[in-house]
């Protein structure tokens, strides 16, 4: 039965929580899980069983979520850093980044400073940095996410965070949870500022590791899925339409999220090993 040992990261900007799995196998690669904006590690329930058969495995409360908390100057760029510092001080030099739409754009900042540190990139309902996928209206609108969210009452507006993030009732109960460690201010301010420091951060990118997407058919969060699309035909990386799930692609549908990861994996894996 595997175990995740709780640890904990001490970056310049605030304490950062993880969990993470040690194979008993010298040789298994290591998996690590970024979840979305104001959800937890815990959107990787249904992934973690799954991948300790074969992989090390880490998942984190991103900076400023959930146990990793205060945080102060959140940007994805010092998200990159951090993560950069917690893989370092575990030993770890190479990983698989595997991105819950946040957890995406965690990683592209990631692979802007540290290609050389990244197996390969999942992104699960995510969207691509590059300047060329966005109209002035697209980014004109993200940056009005923190007050807007902040005319609905609290409970309102998790009760439609979490459906509109989901199609099945255990995905909705796993993100009511999630935004339930926030006071109102907490959580408006939070998606604010995810959605501003993308608006601001997001530059062209090439990406030297290999890439899957993954996006839910049901997936209503903004134009995710006309981005993924979009990502798919400029780049050629290979996409995958999550049927009988929605944002949160990997806890509506974990069964086949978890598959098409392995088989993409090992497909790399295994070449590498060849050559």
């Amino acid at each position: 039965m595997f175990q995740l040992e709780r640890k904990r990261f001490r970056s310049l900007r605030g304490d950062i929580a993880y969990w993470i799995y040690k194979n008993p196998n010298p040789s298994a690669h290591w998996i690590f899980f970024l979840h979305g904006l104001t959800a937890d590690h815990t959107l990787f329930d249904l992934q973690v069983p799954f991948f300790t058969g074969q992989y090390n495995v880490i998942v984190w409360d991103a900076p400023a979520h959930a146990l990793s908390r205060p945080y102060h100057d959140f940007s994805y760029a010092n998200c990159a850093d951090d993560l950069c510092g917690l893989l370092l001080s575990e030993g770890i030099h190479e990983a698989i980044l595997v991105g819950q739409s946040m957890g995406g754009f965690i990683i592209q900042a990631f692979l802007l400073r540290y290609p050389e540190m990244a197996q390969a990139f999942v992104a699960i309902d995510t969207c691509p940095f590059g300047r060329q996928y966005y109209s002035k209206s697209d980014l004109l609108w993200l940056r009005q996410v923190g007050w807007m969210s902040r005319l609905y009452p609290h409970q309102y507006l998790i009760d439609t965070v979490a459906k509109s993030v989901a199609v099945t009732k255990r995905t909705q109960d796993n993100m009511q949870k999630a935004l339930s460690f926030y006071s109102h201010r907490e959580l408006c301010d939070l998606m604010g500022t995810g959605y501003r420091c993308f608006v601001q951060e997001n530059q062209d990118l090439h990406i030297t590791c290999p890439v899957l997407i993954l996006v839910g058919e049901s997936d209503k969060t903004g134009k995710v899925i006309a981005y993924c699309k979009a990502w798919h035909i400029v780049t050629g990386y290979p996409l995958q339409i999550i049927q009988n799930a929605a944002h949160n692609a990997n806890y509506d549908n974990p069964d086949t999220v978890n598959t098409l990861i392995d088989a993409f994996v090992h497909m790399f894996t295994t070449d590498a090993q060849k050559t």
